[in-house]
């Protein structure tokens, strides 16, 4: 099979090195990017008068054809022809002739194939941007629906003060909320339309780029065609704000996995995203948020691949940015996918009552609040915390919890407490006192479900 670009060579290409340089095995999935961006280069040229309107015409039904070949899993595609291009073009050629060989006038596999990966990744993103709205509006229905429900909440992994379950799960969502913003802000980078800038230099023909980039429905051209065939900047920010995602997912999991096991016991899994053990029959296992875990680093490594093959690349084009693309597919497929059972691991989990009893005797909770107390007291914060601090040390001691210190054995720590400073112990009462804003408060929280809930419901 002859190679479209042989015309210098006297040697054929060493069949070992055909494998090695070929990229159709993945870039196979960019053929509708490859075929639709041909299209309307194929309608600027006639317009244009750079090929005549039967030729496009010719072109295009080809084309079509080849689209048709490739949803009905007709198309054979050739090692020895590379990518996804020259496949395409041969195809072309083998169907209307020497024609088709009009169609890369104006154009190289070098902006051609930055033109596809943008054509695909800003369809991605808008596939990762429902992901995430469909996970924050789960986030969302489950905050409302455990509005009354009071969790520890945790720094160090120690146990700190009670926070309501919806504060928490409304963290993360705020977390996946900047992932949006973020990924809404690299989709101004990744639709840029770069066809037209050819190998590097432009090209000799009055072609009519914006024209190209309204057919294609790109905002912006872009402005150097140096830039246009060698910028992966956009891929980069997509790996960075993908990474972020995963870490974000990450975290989440980490707590899932936490919060399973018998020692904290304040989440089940549903049967339908755990598996068990081959040899403990009793083991639920929380494999899903497992995989996440895991999966994050492979994201992180895609992401330190892409800024690794850009180092030191001089301008413009090298054969190095082929390898651009399967840590980007890995990506793209991998934040999807994680995304999507995430979501359904945690819309279908079960969230277990903490009683308040155990949340009132355990951890000293409400050892903050006592500090508080003290404050309002006119005491400055500091020599509060002290005492605070001792009056923990005497429950230790003790073995008691705050809610069984007697008023006489506060008065003894410090002269400084009262009467109503048993009412500055109990678990609800530090949830009501938590107004300041973006705190836990219970009419907090409902502001803020309200808050997001409009936000959601924005297109």
């Amino acid at each position: 099979m002859k190679k479209l670009w042989g015309g210098r060579f006297q040697q054929s290409t060493d069949s070992l090195m055909e494998r090695f340089s070929a990229s159709i095995s993945y870039d196979r999935i960019l053929y509708a990017y490859d075929i639709e961006g041909s299209i309307a280069h194929c309608k600027m040229l006639a317009k244009c008068k750079i090929i005549k309107p039967a030729e496009a015409k010719k072109i295009i039904g080809g084309l079509g054809r080849i689209a048709k070949e490739f949803d009905e899993g007709r198309f054979e595609v050739h090692e020895r022809l590379e990518d996804i291009h020259m496949n395409i073009e041969s195809r072309l050629a083998e169907l209307i002739g020497p024609v088709a060989g009009k169609l890369h006038t104006a154009r190289s596999r070098n902006d051609q194939i930055c033109l596809d990966i943008r054509m695909y990744l800003r369809d991605e993103v808008d596939e990762i941007l429902l992901e995430i709205h469909r996970l924050a509006k789960t986030l969302l229905n489950l905050a409302k629906k455990n509005i009354d429900h009071i969790i520890p909440g945790y720094t160090h992994l120690q146990r700190a003060q009670p926070v309501l379950l919806s504060h928490h799960l409304l963290a993360h969502l705020e977390m996946f909320l900047r992932d949006r913003d973020r990924l809404k802000d690299c989709l101004k980078r990744i639709n840029v339309m770069p066809l037209g800038s050819a190998a590097l230099a432009g090209t000799n023909f009055p072609i009519d780029r914006h024209y190209v980039a309204k057919l294609l429905k790109f905002p912006a051209v872009s402005h150097n065609s140096m830039d246009s065939v060698s910028d992966r900047d956009f891929l980069i920010e997509f790996g960075s704000a993908a990474s972020i995602i995963m870490m974000h997912l990450s975290r989440f999991c980490e707590e899932v996995i936490l919060w399973s096991s018998s020692e904290f016991n304040m989440i089940e899994l549903s049967d339908a995203f755990s598996t068990g053990s081959s040899i403990m029959p009793q083991k639920k296992n929380p494999d899903p948020a497992e995989l996440i875990r895991g999966k994050t680093g492979r994201v992180y490594g895609n992401l330190v691949a892409l800024l690794t093959l850009m180092k030191s690349l001089p301008l413009a084009y090298n054969r190095d940015l082929q390898e651009d693309k399967e840590p980007l597919f890995d990506s793209v497929n991998t934040v999807k996918m994680c995304l999507a059972v995430f979501d359904g691991m945690i819309k279908s989990a079960k969230f277990k009552k903490v009683s308040l009893e155990k949340l009132q005797t355990e951890g000293f909770l409400t050892a903050t609040d006592i500090a508080d107390y003290l404050v309002l007291k006119d005491l400055p914060f500091r020599e509060a915390h002290e005492i605070t601090g001792k009056t923990v040390a005497y429950c230790v001691q003790s073995k008691k919890n705050l809610a069984e210190v007697s008023l006489a054995e506060f008065k003894k720590i410090s002269p400084r407490f009262k009467e109503d400073v048993m009412d500055h112990i109990s678990i609800e009462s530090s949830m009501d006192r938590k107004i300041s804003h973006g705190g836990t408060a219970r009419k907090n929280v409902v502001a803020q479900i309200e808050r997001l809930k409009k936000e959601l419901q924005k297109k």
